[in-house]
Protein backbone atom coordinates (compact mmCIF):
# COMPACT_ATOMS: atom_id res chain seq x y z
CA UNK A 1 0.00 0.00 0.00
CA UNK A 2 1.66 3.45 -1.23
CA UNK A 3 1.83 5.89 1.53
CA UNK A 4 -0.17 8.30 0.29
CA UNK A 5 -3.19 5.73 0.82
CA UNK A 6 -3.67 7.67 4.31
CA UNK A 7 -4.25 11.20 2.64
CA UNK A 8 -7.89 11.21 2.41
CA UNK A 9 -9.51 13.70 -0.44
CA UNK A 10 -5.84 15.59 -0.92
CA UNK A 11 -5.31 13.99 -4.28
CA UNK A 12 -3.80 17.47 -5.47
CA UNK A 13 -1.28 17.94 -2.60
CA UNK A 14 -0.61 14.13 -3.09
CA UNK A 15 0.86 15.20 -6.93
CA UNK A 16 2.54 17.96 -5.62
CA UNK A 17 4.28 15.88 -2.88
CA UNK A 18 4.78 13.09 -5.37
CA UNK A 19 6.42 14.81 -7.97
CA UNK A 20 9.00 16.56 -5.36
CA UNK A 21 9.42 12.84 -4.31
CA UNK A 22 10.75 12.06 -7.39
CA UNK A 23 12.85 15.35 -7.83
CA UNK A 24 14.44 14.47 -4.54
CA UNK A 25 15.55 11.11 -5.60
CA UNK A 26 17.15 12.03 -9.08
CA UNK A 27 18.92 14.96 -6.93
CA UNK A 28 20.54 12.38 -5.01
CA UNK A 29 21.20 9.82 -7.33
CA UNK A 30 23.27 12.62 -9.67
CA UNK A 31 24.94 13.61 -6.60
CA UNK A 32 26.46 9.98 -5.48
CA UNK A 33 26.74 9.54 -9.06
CA UNK A 34 28.96 12.69 -9.54
CA UNK A 35 26.85 14.58 -12.42
CA UNK A 36 25.15 17.89 -12.12
CA UNK A 37 21.96 17.46 -10.42
CA UNK A 38 18.25 18.40 -12.29
CA UNK A 39 18.12 22.19 -13.16
CA UNK A 40 14.08 22.38 -12.59
CA UNK A 41 13.16 20.58 -9.41
CA UNK A 42 10.18 20.71 -7.09
CA UNK A 43 12.19 19.72 -4.41
CA UNK A 44 13.06 22.37 -1.62
CA UNK A 45 14.23 22.32 1.76
CA UNK A 46 11.79 23.30 3.68
CA UNK A 47 7.79 23.01 3.57
CA UNK A 48 5.13 24.30 5.64
CA UNK A 49 2.00 22.03 5.55
CA UNK A 50 -1.47 23.74 6.67
CA UNK A 51 -5.07 23.05 7.03
CA UNK A 52 -8.27 23.17 9.35
CA UNK A 53 -7.82 20.22 11.96
CA UNK A 54 -8.25 16.25 10.83
CA UNK A 55 -7.23 17.59 7.30
CA UNK A 56 -4.32 15.35 8.15
CA UNK A 57 -1.69 17.57 7.68
CA UNK A 58 0.70 15.50 9.87
CA UNK A 59 -0.09 12.51 7.96
CA UNK A 60 0.78 14.11 4.65
CA UNK A 61 4.40 15.44 6.23
CA UNK A 62 4.27 11.54 7.36
CA UNK A 63 4.41 10.20 4.32
CA UNK A 64 6.39 12.85 2.26
CA UNK A 65 8.85 11.61 5.06
CA UNK A 66 8.79 8.18 3.99
CA UNK A 67 8.70 8.83 0.19
CA UNK A 68 12.00 10.55 0.55
CA UNK A 69 13.22 7.41 2.72
CA UNK A 70 12.02 5.17 -0.08
CA UNK A 71 14.76 2.37 -0.67
CA UNK A 72 12.22 0.41 -2.85
CA UNK A 73 14.40 -1.81 -5.25
CA UNK A 74 11.74 -0.71 -7.91
CA UNK A 75 12.47 2.74 -8.26
CA UNK A 76 15.38 1.31 -9.85
CA UNK A 77 12.62 -0.25 -12.69
CA UNK A 78 10.83 3.50 -12.99
CA UNK A 79 9.04 2.70 -9.85
CA UNK A 80 7.73 5.52 -7.45
CA UNK A 81 9.28 6.72 -4.30
CA UNK A 82 6.70 5.97 -1.49
CA UNK A 83 6.33 2.05 -1.99
CA UNK A 84 4.96 1.89 1.96
CA UNK A 85 6.63 -1.84 1.57
CA UNK A 86 10.11 -1.04 2.18
CA UNK A 87 12.53 -0.76 5.21
CA UNK A 88 12.52 3.12 4.76
CA UNK A 89 9.15 3.22 4.29
CA UNK A 90 7.84 1.32 7.19
CA UNK A 91 10.69 2.91 9.44
CA UNK A 92 9.13 6.03 8.72
CA UNK A 93 6.06 5.72 9.15
CA UNK A 94 6.07 3.85 12.13
CA UNK A 95 8.17 6.40 13.93
CA UNK A 96 11.45 4.51 14.25
CA UNK A 97 13.41 5.09 11.22
CA UNK A 98 16.90 6.68 12.53
CA UNK A 99 17.53 9.88 10.15
CA UNK A 100 13.22 10.82 10.43
CA UNK A 101 12.49 13.16 13.80
CA UNK A 102 8.95 13.47 14.13
CA UNK A 103 7.98 16.01 16.94
CA UNK A 104 4.68 16.68 18.69
CA UNK A 105 4.30 17.96 22.19
CA UNK A 106 1.70 17.52 24.64
CA UNK A 107 2.92 20.78 25.95
CA UNK A 108 1.43 24.44 25.46
CA UNK A 109 4.24 25.81 23.82
CA UNK A 110 7.46 24.38 22.20
CA UNK A 111 10.67 26.09 23.85
CA UNK A 112 14.15 27.23 23.13
CA UNK A 113 15.50 24.34 24.57
CA UNK A 114 13.88 21.68 22.71
CA UNK A 115 14.27 23.76 18.93
CA UNK A 116 18.00 24.23 19.76
CA UNK A 117 18.12 20.64 20.13
CA UNK A 118 16.17 19.97 16.65
CA UNK A 119 18.63 22.60 14.84
CA UNK A 120 21.50 20.30 16.09
CA UNK A 121 20.40 17.47 15.27
CA UNK A 122 19.34 18.92 11.38
CA UNK A 123 22.89 19.69 11.25
CA UNK A 124 24.01 16.19 10.91
CA UNK A 125 24.40 14.37 8.02
CA UNK A 126 21.54 10.63 7.16
CA UNK A 127 22.75 8.36 9.49
CA UNK A 128 21.52 5.38 7.38
CA UNK A 129 18.67 7.26 4.62
CA UNK A 130 18.74 9.48 1.96
CA UNK A 131 18.00 12.61 4.05
CA UNK A 132 17.62 13.95 7.25
CA UNK A 133 13.88 15.04 8.06
CA UNK A 134 12.50 16.99 11.03
CA UNK A 135 8.64 16.69 10.91
CA UNK A 136 7.43 19.27 13.84
CA UNK A 137 3.34 19.01 13.81
CA UNK A 138 3.36 21.41 16.14
CA UNK A 139 4.90 24.75 14.12
CA UNK A 140 2.04 26.85 15.74
CA UNK A 141 3.19 25.87 18.88
CA UNK A 142 6.85 27.68 18.84
CA UNK A 143 7.17 30.38 21.48
CA UNK A 144 9.37 33.83 20.00
CA UNK A 145 12.69 32.82 20.60
CA UNK A 146 12.06 29.26 19.57
CA UNK A 147 10.92 30.55 16.32
CA UNK A 148 14.06 33.21 16.11
CA UNK A 149 16.15 29.49 16.84
CA UNK A 150 14.90 27.68 13.80
CA UNK A 151 14.81 30.60 11.70
CA UNK A 152 18.26 30.87 11.42
CA UNK A 153 18.29 26.86 10.85
CA UNK A 154 15.93 27.03 8.04
CA UNK A 155 17.85 30.10 6.40
CA UNK A 156 21.04 28.32 6.37
CA UNK A 157 20.34 24.35 5.74
CA UNK A 158 22.44 21.42 5.52
CA UNK A 159 22.35 19.94 2.15
CA UNK A 160 20.59 16.77 3.00
CA UNK A 161 17.85 18.02 5.65
CA UNK A 162 14.12 18.78 4.95
CA UNK A 163 12.50 20.38 7.25
CA UNK A 164 8.61 19.72 7.12
CA UNK A 165 6.35 22.15 9.88
CA UNK A 166 2.59 21.83 10.36
CA UNK A 167 0.19 24.49 11.12
CA UNK A 168 -3.36 25.46 11.19
CA UNK A 169 -2.55 27.91 8.87
CA UNK A 170 -0.03 30.78 7.77
CA UNK A 171 -0.74 32.85 10.01
CA UNK A 172 0.14 30.94 13.17
CA UNK A 173 4.04 30.69 11.62
CA UNK A 174 6.34 33.79 11.90
CA UNK A 175 6.12 35.67 8.24
CA UNK A 176 9.80 35.59 8.41
CA UNK A 177 9.66 30.81 8.54
CA UNK A 178 6.98 30.83 6.31
CA UNK A 179 8.85 33.17 3.67
CA UNK A 180 11.48 30.45 3.53
CA UNK A 181 8.64 27.28 3.39
CA UNK A 182 7.26 25.93 0.34
CA UNK A 183 3.32 25.82 1.37
CA UNK A 184 0.75 23.10 1.05
CA UNK A 185 -2.85 24.02 1.63
CA UNK A 186 -4.72 20.87 2.74
CA UNK A 187 -8.69 20.92 2.63
CA UNK A 188 -11.17 19.38 4.76
CA UNK A 189 -11.75 15.89 3.95
CA UNK A 190 -15.71 15.17 2.23
CA UNK A 191 -17.70 13.26 4.51
CA UNK A 192 -18.30 10.05 2.53
CA UNK A 193 -14.54 10.01 2.31
CA UNK A 194 -14.03 9.91 5.81
CA UNK A 195 -16.74 7.10 6.04
CA UNK A 196 -15.57 5.22 3.43
CA UNK A 197 -11.92 5.06 5.02
CA UNK A 198 -13.22 3.68 8.05
CA UNK A 199 -15.22 1.05 6.62
CA UNK A 200 -12.20 -0.06 4.60
CA UNK A 201 -9.02 0.20 7.11
CA UNK A 202 -10.94 0.14 10.41
CA UNK A 203 -13.55 -2.27 9.52
CA UNK A 204 -16.41 -0.40 11.31
CA UNK A 205 -20.13 -0.81 9.99
CA UNK A 206 -20.97 1.71 6.96
CA UNK A 207 -24.32 2.67 9.11
CA UNK A 208 -21.79 4.24 12.55
CA UNK A 209 -18.94 5.35 10.11
CA UNK A 210 -21.16 7.37 8.10
CA UNK A 211 -22.95 8.66 11.70
CA UNK A 212 -19.28 9.27 12.70
CA UNK A 213 -18.06 11.18 9.87
CA UNK A 214 -21.20 13.18 9.79
CA UNK A 215 -20.88 14.23 13.33
CA UNK A 216 -17.42 15.36 12.96
CA UNK A 217 -17.74 16.69 9.15
CA UNK A 218 -15.00 15.61 8.20
CA UNK A 219 -12.41 15.44 10.92
CA UNK A 220 -10.62 12.13 9.96
CA UNK A 221 -8.85 11.35 13.65
CA UNK A 222 -11.81 12.42 15.40
CA UNK A 223 -14.24 10.32 13.49
CA UNK A 224 -12.27 7.40 13.66
CA UNK A 225 -12.45 8.04 17.62
CA UNK A 226 -16.09 8.28 17.79
CA UNK A 227 -16.92 5.36 16.23
CA UNK A 228 -14.77 3.25 17.91
CA UNK A 229 -15.10 4.20 21.32
CA UNK A 230 -17.98 3.92 23.46
CA UNK A 231 -17.22 6.51 25.80
CA UNK A 232 -16.39 9.49 23.74
CA UNK A 233 -19.84 8.77 22.09
CA UNK A 234 -21.29 9.30 25.93
CA UNK A 235 -19.46 12.40 26.48
CA UNK A 236 -20.38 14.02 23.17
CA UNK A 237 -23.98 12.92 23.44
CA UNK A 238 -23.85 14.90 27.00
CA UNK A 239 -21.90 17.91 25.13
CA UNK A 240 -25.24 18.25 22.65
CA UNK A 241 -27.49 18.45 25.64
CA UNK A 242 -26.40 21.34 26.89
CA UNK A 243 -28.00 23.88 24.96
CA UNK A 244 -31.39 21.92 26.04
CA UNK A 245 -30.41 22.86 29.75
CA UNK A 246 -29.70 26.68 29.92
CA UNK A 247 -33.36 28.04 30.62
CA UNK A 248 -32.15 29.86 33.66
CA UNK A 249 -29.12 30.98 35.75
CA UNK A 250 -28.87 28.03 37.79
CA UNK A 251 -28.89 25.33 35.00
CA UNK A 252 -26.34 27.62 33.38
CA UNK A 253 -23.81 27.61 36.03
CA UNK A 254 -24.06 23.53 36.86
CA UNK A 255 -23.76 22.97 33.24
CA UNK A 256 -20.73 25.14 32.80
CA UNK A 257 -19.80 23.39 36.21
CA UNK A 258 -20.38 19.43 34.52
CA UNK A 259 -18.34 20.83 31.29
CA UNK A 260 -15.53 22.06 32.97
CA UNK A 261 -15.40 19.00 35.68
CA UNK A 262 -15.86 16.36 33.05
CA UNK A 263 -12.82 17.92 30.98
CA UNK A 264 -10.93 17.56 34.02
CA UNK A 265 -11.49 14.33 34.63
CA UNK A 266 -10.80 13.27 31.08
CA UNK A 267 -7.56 15.12 31.37
CA UNK A 268 -6.59 12.92 34.65
CA UNK A 269 -7.50 9.79 33.65
CA UNK A 270 -5.67 10.24 30.57
CA UNK A 271 -2.02 11.74 32.38
CA UNK A 272 -2.60 9.44 35.53
CA UNK A 273 -0.53 6.11 33.48
CA UNK A 274 1.70 8.35 31.48
CA UNK A 275 2.65 10.31 34.71
CA UNK A 276 3.18 7.16 37.00
CA UNK A 277 5.15 5.75 34.22
CA UNK A 278 7.28 8.80 33.87
CA UNK A 279 8.27 9.76 37.22
CA UNK A 280 9.04 5.86 38.01
CA UNK A 281 11.43 5.68 35.19
CA UNK A 282 13.17 8.83 36.46
CA UNK A 283 13.57 7.47 39.48
CA UNK A 284 14.97 4.71 38.84
CA UNK A 285 17.07 6.66 36.07
CA UNK A 286 18.37 8.65 39.17
CA UNK A 287 19.25 5.88 40.88
CA UNK A 288 16.35 5.94 43.53
CA UNK A 289 15.12 1.95 44.30
CA UNK A 290 11.84 0.48 43.28
CA UNK A 291 8.61 1.79 44.81
CA UNK A 292 7.05 5.45 45.47
CA UNK A 293 8.52 5.09 48.84
CA UNK A 294 12.23 4.85 48.28
CA UNK A 295 14.73 6.92 49.37
CA UNK A 296 16.21 9.34 46.98
CA UNK A 297 19.31 10.10 46.07
CA UNK A 298 20.59 13.91 46.88
CA UNK A 299 20.93 16.71 44.40
CA UNK A 300 18.11 14.85 42.50
CA UNK A 301 14.99 16.98 43.62
CA UNK A 302 15.34 19.58 41.02
CA UNK A 303 15.39 17.29 38.44
CA UNK A 304 11.66 15.30 39.98
CA UNK A 305 10.97 19.18 40.43
CA UNK A 306 11.10 19.91 36.63
CA UNK A 307 9.32 16.21 35.92
CA UNK A 308 6.30 17.67 38.23
CA UNK A 309 6.12 20.82 36.28
CA UNK A 310 6.25 19.24 32.78
CA UNK A 311 3.49 16.94 33.54
CA UNK A 312 1.21 19.98 35.38
CA UNK A 313 1.61 21.35 31.97
CA UNK A 314 0.51 19.10 29.95
CA UNK A 315 -2.86 18.44 32.45
CA UNK A 316 -2.97 21.52 31.38
CA UNK A 317 -3.20 21.37 27.70
CA UNK A 318 -5.06 17.76 27.76
CA UNK A 319 -8.08 19.88 30.02
CA UNK A 320 -7.98 22.77 27.44
CA UNK A 321 -8.01 20.45 24.56
CA UNK A 322 -10.77 18.55 25.69
CA UNK A 323 -13.14 21.48 26.33
CA UNK A 324 -12.21 22.99 23.12
CA UNK A 325 -13.46 19.60 21.49
CA UNK A 326 -16.40 19.82 23.43
CA UNK A 327 -16.64 23.52 22.48
CA UNK A 328 -16.42 22.40 19.07
CA UNK A 329 -19.07 19.72 19.09
CA UNK A 330 -21.52 22.57 20.43
CA UNK A 331 -20.77 24.88 17.87
CA UNK A 332 -22.34 22.13 15.08
CA UNK A 333 -25.28 21.87 17.19
CA UNK A 334 -26.10 25.78 16.26
CA UNK A 335 -24.66 25.25 12.75
CA UNK A 336 -27.43 22.58 12.00
CA UNK A 337 -29.88 24.45 14.05
CA UNK A 338 -28.79 27.74 11.98
CA UNK A 339 -29.55 25.82 8.95
CA UNK A 340 -32.72 24.55 9.67
CA UNK A 341 -33.77 27.94 10.49
CA UNK A 342 -32.41 29.23 7.25
CA UNK A 343 -33.89 26.51 5.53
CA UNK A 344 -30.58 25.49 3.74
CA UNK A 345 -30.16 22.23 1.94
CA UNK A 346 -26.78 21.64 4.10
CA UNK A 347 -26.52 17.87 5.43
CA UNK A 348 -27.01 18.27 9.05
CA UNK A 349 -24.34 16.81 11.35
CA UNK A 350 -26.53 15.50 14.09
CA UNK A 351 -29.06 13.68 12.68
CA UNK A 352 -29.51 11.30 15.72
CA UNK A 353 -30.93 14.67 17.73
CA UNK A 354 -32.95 15.84 15.08
CA UNK A 355 -35.89 17.10 17.10
CA UNK A 356 -33.61 19.27 19.94
CA UNK A 357 -32.40 21.06 17.34
CA UNK A 358 -36.37 21.29 15.68
CA UNK A 359 -37.27 22.52 19.02
CA UNK A 360 -34.25 25.43 19.30
CA UNK A 361 -34.89 26.48 16.21
CA UNK A 362 -38.73 27.35 16.09
CA UNK A 363 -37.81 28.50 19.63
CA UNK A 364 -35.71 31.59 18.48
CA UNK A 365 -34.24 33.20 15.00
CA UNK A 366 -31.63 32.99 12.91
CA UNK A 367 -29.69 36.17 14.81
CA UNK A 368 -30.00 34.62 17.87
CA UNK A 369 -28.17 31.08 16.83
CA UNK A 370 -25.23 33.89 15.58
CA UNK A 371 -24.81 35.53 18.46
CA UNK A 372 -24.92 31.96 20.44
CA UNK A 373 -22.05 30.36 17.78
CA UNK A 374 -20.40 34.00 18.13
CA UNK A 375 -20.37 33.28 22.32
CA UNK A 376 -18.81 30.02 22.11
CA UNK A 377 -16.18 31.18 19.54
CA UNK A 378 -15.17 33.71 22.72
CA UNK A 379 -15.05 30.88 25.08
CA UNK A 380 -13.10 29.77 22.95
CA UNK A 381 -11.06 32.98 22.76
CA UNK A 382 -10.87 33.24 25.70
CA UNK A 383 -9.55 29.57 26.93
CA UNK A 384 -6.20 30.34 24.09
CA UNK A 385 -5.90 33.62 26.24
CA UNK A 386 -5.48 31.38 29.84
CA UNK A 387 -8.84 32.61 31.40
CA UNK A 388 -10.05 30.19 34.28
CA UNK A 389 -11.78 27.73 32.54
CA UNK A 390 -15.08 27.80 35.11
CA UNK A 391 -15.45 31.32 33.88
CA UNK A 392 -15.09 31.30 30.19
CA UNK A 393 -17.56 28.63 30.28
CA UNK A 394 -20.17 30.02 32.53
CA UNK A 395 -19.96 33.28 30.73
CA UNK A 396 -20.45 31.42 27.47
CA UNK A 397 -23.55 29.30 28.82
CA UNK A 398 -25.20 32.59 30.66
CA UNK A 399 -24.68 33.71 26.57
CA UNK A 400 -26.58 30.64 25.38
CA UNK A 401 -29.92 31.77 27.81
CA UNK A 402 -29.57 35.12 26.61
CA UNK A 403 -29.26 34.23 22.92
Amino acid sequence: MPVWDDLVGQDRVQAQLAAAARDADALVTAVSDGVPPPAASKMTHAWLFTGPPGSGRSTAARAFAAALQCTSPDRALGGEPGCGFCDGCHTSLIGTHADVEVVRTDLLSIGVKETRELVRRAQLSPAVGRWQVIVLEDADRLTEGAGNVLLKAVEEPAPRTVWLLCAPSLEDVLPTIRSRCRHLTLRTPPVSAVADVLVRRDGIEPAVAAAAARATQGHIGRARRLATDEAARSRRAAVLRLPLRVDDVGGCLKAAQELVDAAAEDAKQMAEEVDTKETEELRVALGAGAGAGSRMPRGTAGVMKELEDRQKRRRTRTQRDSLDLALIDLTGFYRDVLALQLGSNLAIANEEIRADLDRIARASGPERTLRRIEAIIACRDALDRNVAPLLAVEAMTMALRAG
